[in-house]
Order: C-alpha cells, then sequence, then structure tokens
C-alpha cells in the first residue's frame, strides 16, 4: 500500500477530533447497565468451539480423575474398619466367636456395645491385619497418584484451550479495529480502547485460566461426591442435600449485586486509562498553561470512584465465600452427630461414617469453591461484555470478515489520478450538514491546494476521498470508478499521505521509509531518500540508515522526520498524493527544503494540498477556497488575487499580519 497503515491510523486520530468526553480534563462515560450474566458467559465459552476436541479430552480427564479420586475416602474407611476391628478382635479372648461375644454383650445388657459389634467384622484374639492394611494403604495411593496425573494433564490441555481461545480473540480485536469506521474512534476516548483491548482481555485470560479447571472440577466433585454418599446412606445424603438450595439461593442474591458492581469497575478502569493517557500525552500543554491542578483534581475523583467500584465489587462478591463456609460447617456438624449415633446403632460401620464425612467436607468444599470464584468470573464476565460490545460494534460499509494474510509485497496497478466529486453531500450529524452538493475534478498530475479557515471541511474533503466516512449523496470517482465500489484496500493502495504530525515507529531509518512499500529494494530506498534529502542529513548521524529512532522520533529534529515521512510516501509510488499541512510545524528554513521534497513528491501524480501558509500553495495548478463546507472560489493564485474575493482577504490578511509583526 502506498499509504501506510501507521499513517493512516495517525490520519483518524488527528483528524477526527477529541469526541465526547475525551480531553485531557475528561473521561468517557460509564455505562450505568450492564448486560445479564448468563448470555455473556454463554458467548464466551461458546468462543472455545474451535478448541472442542481438545476440550472434550479434558472433560474426559476430569471425569477419570474425579471418579478416582471420590474412592478414595470409600477406600480409606475399609482401611479405617480393618484397624478398628483388629483393635475390637484383640480384646476378646481367643477361642470365643463372634456371636459368642454378641451374645454375651446382650446377656449382660449391654446392647449398645452388642449393637456396634454386629457391624464390624473382627476376629476375637486376632489384633489389626496390617498385610491386608498396607495392600489398602498402596491401593488408596495407586488411586491418587493416577488421579493426580490426569489433573495435570486436564490442567495442561485446558490451558491450551484457553490460551488458545484469548489468541483468536486478541486477534479478531485487531481485525475489528481496522474495520470500524473513524466515527467510531471520534466518539471512543482513546484511553477506554486501549483498556478494552488490553487490560480486560488480559482479565478475561486471568479468570479463565483460574476459574475453568477449578470449576469443571468441582462441579465434576459434587456429583461424583453425591453418588458416593447415596451409595454408603441415603438417608444422610438426603440431609446433606439440603444445604444445596440454601446455597444456591445465597449465591445468586450475591452474584445478582456484584456484577453490576463488577462492570462498573471495569469501565472505571478504562475511564481513568482515558484520563491518564491523554493528560501524559499532552504533559507540556498542562504544565504551560498551568492545569496540574485540575489534572490531578479529575485524577482524583477519577481514582475515586474507581475505588468505591472496586471496593464495592469485591466486597459483595467476597461474602459468598465466608456464607458459605458457615453453611458448610453446619452440615458438617449434623453429618458427624447422624453419623455417630448410626454407629452406635450399629447400622453403619465406622469407616463408612468416616468416609461419609470425608465426603460431606468434599460435597461442601467444591461448592465454596464455586462461590468463592464468583468474583473472578464475573469480574471476567464484565470484562467480556465490555470486548463484545467492540466486537459488535457497527462496521465499515463494505468491510468483509477475512482470516488474516500476511502482508502483500506487490500492489494494484498505478492508476492515472483523475478525482471527480459530482454532487457530494456530507455531515458528521444528521442535523448539522456540513457538505452540500459539492462538485470539483482534479485532473491527473494536477495540483490542488484547499483553503479556507478553520472548519471549513478541507480536511474533511481528504477524509472523504479515503474513505475514512461514506458519502450521504452523491459520489467521488478514482478514473472514472465510484470509490464506494472499490475495496478499501485497493483504493487506498493508490493513495498516499504526509500529515501535519509525523509518524514514525521504532526501527532504523531504513525500516521507518521502507515502510511505505514492503518488498522496496535497497536501491529503491536509497532513491527515495536522495529524492526527498533524507540522504542529506542521514550521513551526518553516528549510524547512517541503520539509526534507530526512538518512538516519539526524538533523537532527530522535526523536519528530518517530515523528510522520512515524505521518503516514505514518495518510495510507495502513490498515483493520489495528500499533504495536510507538512509544513506547518517547522521553520522557515527547513520549510524551504521540506518544499522541494514535496515539489519531487508531487511530480506526475494528483495531489490535494492542505495549507494555512498561503506561500507554499502559489504555484498550484488549482486552488479551492472552502467555507462553511462549500467551494466558494477555484482557479490559479493570480486569479484568485485578481478577483479580491475570499482568497485575496486571506492572503492579504496573512501578509499584513506578518508585515505587522
Amino acid at each position: 500500500m502506498s499509504s501506510t497503515s501507521g499513517q493512516l491510523k495517525q490520519t483518524e486520530r488527528i483528524q477526527s477530533g477529541p469526541g465526547p468526553g475525551r480531553g485531557p480534563f475528561g473521561g468517557g462515560m460509564v455505562a450505568q447497565k450492564a448486560m445479564s450474566f448468563g448470555p455473556s458467559a454463554k458467548r464466551l465459552v461458546a468462543r472455545m468451539a474451535p478448541e472442542r476436541y481438545k476440550a472434550m479430552a479434558v472433560v474426559a480427564l476430569a471425569i477419570v480423575s474425579v471418579v478416582l479420586t471420590s474412592f478414595g475416602p470409600k477406600i480409606l474407611g475399609h482401611a479405617t474398619n480393618l484397624i478398628f476391628a483388629g483393635f475390637i478382635g484383640s480384646n476378646i479372648p481367643d477361642g470365643v466367636s463372634k456371636e459368642q461375644a454378641i451374645a454375651g454383650l446382650r446377656a449382660d445388657g449391654d446392647d449398645s456395645r452388642a449393637d456396634l459389634l454386629s457391624n464390624i467384622d473382627f476376629v476375637p484374639g486376632q489384633g489389626v491385619d496390617f498385610g491386608a492394611l498396607g495392600s489398602v494403604l498402596l491401593l488408596v495411593l495407586a488411586v491418587y497418584v493416577v488421579a493426580s496425573l490426569l489433573a495435570w494433564l486436564q490442567g495442561y490441555l485446558l490451558n491450551d484451550v484457553v490460551q488458545g481461545t484469548v489468541f483468536r480473540m486478541r486477534s479478531e480485536v485487531e481485525d475489528k479495529i481496522n474495520r470500524l469506521p473513524l466515527g467510531y474512534f471520534d466518539r471512543q476516548p482513546r484511553g477506554e480502547l486501549l483498556s478494552r483491548v488490553t487490560n480486560d482481555i488480559d482479565n478475561i485470560s486471568q479468570s479463565l485460566q483460574q476459574t475453568m479447571s477449578q470449576l469443571l472440577t468441582s462441579l465434576l466433585t459434587v456429583v461424583a461426591v453425591l453418588g458416593m454418599m447415596i451409595w454408603i446412606s441415603p438417608t444422610l445424603a438426603l440431609v446433606a442435600l439440603v444445604s444445596v438450595p440454601i446455597t444456591m439461593v445465597v449465591a445468586s442474591q450475591v452474584m445478582k449485586r456484584s456484577q453490576g458492581l463488577f462492570v462498573s469497575q471495569w469501565r472505571r478502569t478504562g475511564t481513568l486509562n482515558g484520563h491518564i493517557e491523554e493528560s501524559f500525552s499532552g504533559h507540556s500543554l498542562v504544565k504551560v498553561f498551568g492545569r496540574q491542578r485540575e489534572v490531578e483534581e479529575v485524577f482524583a475523583t477519577e481514582n475515586d470512584e474507581l475505588y468505591q467500584a472496586s471496593f464495592g465489587a469485591q466486597f459483595v462478591s467476597g461474602l459468598i465465600m465466608p456464607i458459605m463456609m458457615f453453611i458448610g460447617n453446619l452440615n458438617y456438624v449434623v453429618i458427624a452427630v447422624l453419623g455417630g449415633l448410626r454407629v452406635a446403632s450399629g447400622t453403619m460401620s465406622l469407616g463408612d461414617v468416616q468416609a461419609f464425612i470425608q465426603y460431606t467436607r468434599q460435597f461442601t468444599q467444591p461448592l465454596t469453591q464455586v462461590a468463592s470464584m464468583a468474583n473472578l468470573l464475573q469480574s471476567g464476565v464484565a470484562s467480556a461484555e465490555r470486548v463484545f460490545e467492540l466486537l459488535d460494534a457497527e462496521e465499515e460499509v463494505g468491510s468483509v470478515v477475512t482470516e488474516r494474510a500476511p502482508v502483500s509485497m506487490t500492489k494494484p496497478a498505478r492508476r492515472e489520478g483523475r478525482v471527480a466529486f459530482e454532487h457530494v453531500a456530507f455531515s458528521y450529524e444528521p442535523d448539522v450538514p456540513l457538505i452540500q452538493d459539492l462538485s470539483l475534478v482534479a485532473s491527473p498530475g494536477q495540483t490542488v491546494a484547499i483553503v479556507g479557515p478553520t472548519g471549513a471541511g478541507k480536511t474533511t474533503l481528504v477524509n472523504l476521498v479515503m474513505r475514512f466516512y461514506e458519502l450521504d449523496g452523491g459520489r467521488i470517482t478514482l478514473d472514472g470508478t465510484d470509490i464506494s465500489a472499490m475495496p478499501r484496500s485497493e483504493l487506498r493502495g493508490q493513495i498516499g499521505m504526509v500529515l501535519q504530525d509525523t509518524w514514525l515507529f521504532e526501527g532504523t531509518i531504513r525500516d521507518n521509509i521502507a515502510y511505505g512499500a514492503p518488498g522496496a529494494s535497497e536501491e529503491q530506498i536509497m532513491e527515495a531518500a536522495r529524492a526527498t534529502f533524507v540522504d542529506r542529513f542521514v550521513h551526518s548521524l553516528p549510524e547512517g540508515y541503520d539509526t534507530v529512532i526512538d518512538e516519539e522520533g526524538g533523537n532527530i529534529s522535526a523536519g528530518e522526520r517530515q523528510l522520512i515521512t515524505i521518503a516514505r510516501a514518495f518510495l510507495s509510488d502513490p498515483a493520489l498524493l495528500i499533504l495536510d499541512e507538512a509544513t506547518s510545524s517547522v521553520d522557515t528554513r527547513t520549510e524551504l527544503l521540506l518544499q522541494h521534497a514535496m515539489a519531487a513528491l508531487r511530480t506526475d501524480r494528483t495531489s490535494f494540498v492542505i495549507a494555512h501558509r498561503l506561500s507554499t500553495i502559489r504555484d498550484a495548478d488549482l486552488i479551492l477556497v472552502m467555507e462553511s463546507g462549500a467551494i466558494v472560489e477555484q482557479g490559479t493564485h493570480d486569479s484568485l488575487l485578481a478577483a479580491g474575493g475570499a482568497y485575496a482577504r486571506l492572503y492579504n490578511a496573512q501578509f499584513t499580519a506578518a508585515a505587522v509583526a
């Protein structure tokens, strides 16, 4: 592409204006109503569909691991029975049968002990069978080792599933941003958008990673343990189940309350990020106008609101854990009392009661864990809602969802560059017309200068050529082809841009120039550098073209940065060139050098030049004078001066002011 993606993004950022809620002293609005938890959670889980086979393996491994683990207490209960039977048998004389011992107790009136011994498989005169006990303990060890290995493998696969899901989500968000219309960025604070792309997606990743495995295991454990409890004692199992509806009611009420607080927390985070990003990017301006106090006050207000939202979300969701533990402990006490009575009555063995008490703890513990994960789940789903809002935003007309493809090293054939506006109408807001019934023609190779007061629609005109916005009426054609019928990539591949504010990425000077034409040869890069006078200052740098420019380009002057952007556009060899106030931020001497470079750049291509310094566009083939979105005059420099109209007034006012100064 002749116009680089970085330049396009810079244009969007510069020309769109601050939009609602932006500026160094204001943040974005915080939505008061959140989406429901259920639909957002289902949508988030549905995004794991491409990993469904791995997810099925995760579920299978979790089932086997949980089933093996659930058998552990039952086997240990058998070990307890062996120990208890050995203890009882060692205290009964040898030669007396079990039946005789029980009958003797009943004859002595000790029915409770008789009932207790009737349910114990002991041998009078024989102590603990350590051989059998050792076999049972080895079996338990084997069961737990296998269960642990399966759980580890399950966690490994689940990590792959979660990270793959988040990877695709990041890719979709990146692709979505490139398909969004410029109007979306007009309305969206930049820090808020960055928070959705970074903080919210990271939070989704952490929430899924920390909760999915535990949630799956906990739910399966509840089912498996419930089955074991029913097997051991249906009566005690019913008692244990009483706590479930109580738990569900309490958890649902707390989650319903905390969900809105978590959404507010992450929206406040985005708002605070927006304020910090804007105030820091304009730090020098803030200091010049002495507005540090106002910035600090806004920060303190936003920070306090974030604190209140975060504290409320964490406090309310944090209530679940202690409440659940209290309910679980009550259930534990009831089961222990009832189990002891059943052992004493001989209806249950001591090992079964021990196993049941363990199952009771294993039953309530997963429910407690699920409840304790409520804050993580709700925080993650709240972030997912914000990301889904971005993914659901209306896209540019004609945008097509495609799979990611490598950057093309070839470009479409260069067009002649004839641009025609035919009865064009456009407005940013439906009730505030800006451009109405505008018609003009820029012939191939012609330099068209656009002048006028601020807000006249100069930049809007070139934004319409780039299809940053869609027209309300009329059409714009490039070599007779309606640009609305052209893919945006093809259209923008014919256009090069040089802006007032330069955009350079962190890399060498060579890389920054080559960014305009992927795959350009070294000879082509050098030719572009020489034609635009970059070569003149590069040789004075110690590393030459290998000099690394920092992110802000602070290690070279403003004029040198601008020359690099001109060389980048020159290398792309566009059919149509847009120069938007490209010399307004440099001194007069540097401006002359830039004008020579831009003159070389404009050769043999149609150019639109937006300028406030009228001295820079005297040689333009056509000068358009715009006021309130309409072309009020057009002609050459000399003809417009002779006409004594709007252009003459602008020109005379500018040079009169310069003379007075």
